[in-house]
């Protein structure tokens, strides 16, 4: 884990969980498939202090809401993006 804090604003990648992509894909849905492991962009929306809600873009027009989520490398948690 790293020192850093998610503040409000920041982008962070975030991985699915099998259960995040069975909400996902709904008939209604536009937009690819979405799988457990993917990872997607996610805009840190608030700070619960531990736990971060966050707006998940997704691969179409569609996002996805995660709350209280934790930094993580498994489904279902978020990362930092590596640096380039």
């Amino acid at each position: 884990m790293s020192e850093q804090v998610p503040t409000v604003g920041r982008i962070v990648h975030y991985r699915l969980s099998d259960p995040d992509a069975t909400l996902i894909n709904v008939p209604q849905r536009v937009g690819n498939r979405a799988r457990m492991g993917d990872t997607y962009p996610a805009l840190v929306v608030r700070n619960n202090g531990g736990s971060v809600n966050l707006q998940v873009f997704l691969d179409g027009s569609d996002s996805y809401w995660a709350t209280s989520r934790t930094e993580g490398e498994d489904g279902g948690h978020w990362s930092w993006p590596p640096r380039a």
